[in-house]
């Protein structure tokens, strides 16, 4: 039997490498203070800093924050418009959109695989976003890739690293 491993050799060379480097920003759209309430009422999240501009201006924020939960969210833009082809053109059970924001990084070095799952996930918070703030998700920096086999089988734990900043290109956050 060939080794399978192999064919993820390229992925595992290119550990340290910004895949992100040079493509273009595609940012989130303009966060208002009716995004911010929306996001908080079904958690009945009570912070004053996340609905009271004058106590957030008090706590040193130039307007009210966002939940640090909300960051990755507001930071993808629009999946569908109005004038785009349908995103759901399946109608079968659990049918996946045409696209998606979180259909995996691929860059063309990986071996074809049929499936994929999060097994992790990690955030480093360094600043809130404000209202009024544009956000954008920007690199793809390989951090490791490790093939193994599981009982789900034969694949690699790839680990990546994003960012997000703001329209003021200040760094908010990194994802991994």
């Amino acid at each position: 039997m060939p080794d399978w491993t192999a064919a993820w050799q390229p992925m595992v060379d290119a550990v340290g490498r910004d895949f992100g480097a040079g493509r273009p920003e595609v940012w989130g759209e303009v966060i208002d203070a009716g995004m911010v309430r929306r996001y908080l009422e079904p958690l009945e999240l009570d912070c004053a800093l996340h609905s009271d501009a004058a106590v957030a201006r008090a706590h040193g924020h130039a307007d009210i924050t966002v939940p640090y939960t909300a960051m990755a969210s507001l930071a993808m833009p629009l999946l569908w418009q109005p004038g785009d082809a349908p995103l759901f053109t399946d109608a079968a059970r659990d049918a996946q959109p045409t696209r998606s924001h979180v259909g995996g990084i691929l860059f063309g070095l990986e071996p074809p695989t049929t499936h994929f799952f999060g097994a992790d996930a990690q955030a480093d918070f360094l600043a809130p976003a404000l209202v009024g703030d544009r956000l954008c998700r920007r690199g793809a920096l390989l951090l490791a890739c490790t093939p193994k086999q599981t009982r789900l089988g034969q694949g690699a734990f790839i680990q990546w690293q994003t960012e997000i900043i703001n329209d003021r290109r200040e760094l908010l956050a990194r994802l991994r």
